[in-house]
């Protein structure tokens, strides 16, 4: 195939055979494990919805005829067979980044004297929406979530935590927690340090991908399966969980937690809690729109519409009872009409994703108060500055 076109007929040779399916994501992967066990798997680039004439390339080279989810290893000679079979495109491979993949992990396949037993994988994506069947394909969906291809909770990570191994993430690569006490012996009669980050399911997102235009201050604040969109500020104290994340220009000094996605020019300022879709059950997913304001140790367990501020030390939740003013400072009822004092008490869950609210402690009595909030904030540029 030393033309494009014989290149082109090619891939139409495949995807007209009638037991041919078409992947919705696909990518090559680098795996680290221990015997039957994967401890991470690397995807570099993550192919979405894009890219489908090496997407059939691939499952020609390594045989995989299924529709469903699934990966296959991936040989050195298969690996050599796929970028012949680019050979048309060998003259400009630097604009081509699955080739540049292919390439990289040729010029560096081996097989280290190491822990870890190292392979490359090709994973196929058909239907996001289906649970996690292997740690293979949850290392896969987290790094979907992670290089932007989908916002939190737009693909299935329904059984994430039984599938990925608990591992000990080290400066030697993961290790399982087990075989810590024998690898620390070897590492020091080598005149060599084991150094333990983290015992966990996750690793740290960064350890994987770095997406274009964020500032993480602290590393292990950011699991992998963030998604933090560009202009995205984490502070030392600011934290994101997996499935969970921002969609544009945010200042995070509080705590994402798992399933919260954060809207555009947000604040949360330092101590800030949301719950999350793993805190005590909660079933709701929170929001947090754009523009809204969450001052210091304040919280949410209800989503916020546009332009919300929440003020420092205040926790709104769903349960939790809520005077309604107005701008004048008025009783109001949920329809803005005017009520007697007392008959202005509604529930937290009741002011849930609505907008320009402003939640304060009425220092006098105590009560939890809200009325419209009178200005939207306006983030430091100079603190979301976009990457050239």
């Amino acid at each position: 195939m030393n033309s494009i076109q014989d290149f082109k007929e090619y891939v139409q040779n495949i995807t007209s055979q009638t037991s041919y399916a078409k992947p919705l994501a696909f990518g090559l992967g680098i795996r680290r494990a221990k015997g039957t066990k994967t401890l991470d798997v690397n995807y570099p680039l993550i192919n979405w919805d894009t890219a489908f004439g090496t997407a059939a390339l691939l499952q020609d080279v390594t045989g995989y005829t299924s529709n469903s989810n699934g990966f296959t290893s991936v040989s050195k000679e298969q690996l050599e067979t796929a970028y012949a079979n680019f050979a048309a495109f060998h003259n400009e491979v630097e604009k081509h980044p699955n080739i540049v993949v292919i390439k990289q992990l040729l010029d560096n396949y081996n097989q280290p004297q190491a822990y870890q037993e190292i392979d490359v994988v090709a994973f196929f994506l058909f239907d996001k929406d289906v649970a996690v069947e292997n740690a293979v394909e949850g290392y896969f969906k987290l790094q979907c979530l992670s290089q932007l291809h989908v916002k939190p909770h737009g693909l299935s990570l329904e059984g994430v935590f039984g599938k990925l191994n608990n591992i000990a993430w080290t400066n030697q690569g993961p290790i399982l927690p087990e075989d810590l006490s024998e690898e620390r012996i070897k590492a020091t009669f080598k005149g060599k340090t084991l150094n333990v980050t983290h015992v966990d399911k996750f690793p740290y997102m960064v350890d994987y991908h770095v997406p274009n235009g964020v500032r993480i201050a602290s590393a292990s604040q950011v699991r992998l399966g963030a998604h933090a969109a560009e202009g995205t500020t984490v502070m030392p104290a600011g934290y994101i969980n997996f499935n969970a994340g921002t969609l544009g220009n945010a200042m995070i000094e509080g705590r994402v937690s798992a399933g919260v996605v954060v809207g555009h020019d947000s604040d949360l300022g330092g101590g800030v809690s949301i719950m999350g879709t793993l805190s005590g059950g909660n079933k709701n997913v929170i929001s947090i729109g754009d523009k809204c304001l969450l001052g210091a140790n304040s919280g949410t367990g209800i989503s916020l519409g546009f332009g919300c501020t929440i003020a420092a030390g205040v926790y709104v939740t769903a349960a939790a009872k809520v005077w309604l003013y107005d701008e004048d400072k008025n009783p109001i009822d949920i329809n803005g009409n005017s009520v007697s004092e007392g008959e202005n008490i509604v529930k937290g869950a009741e002011l849930n994703g609505k907008d320009k609210l402003l939640f304060l402690l009425d220092s006098t009595n105590g009560h939890l108060t809200c009325r419209p909030n009178p200005k939207t904030i306006e983030l430091n540029a100079s603190l979301h500055v976009k990457n050239d």
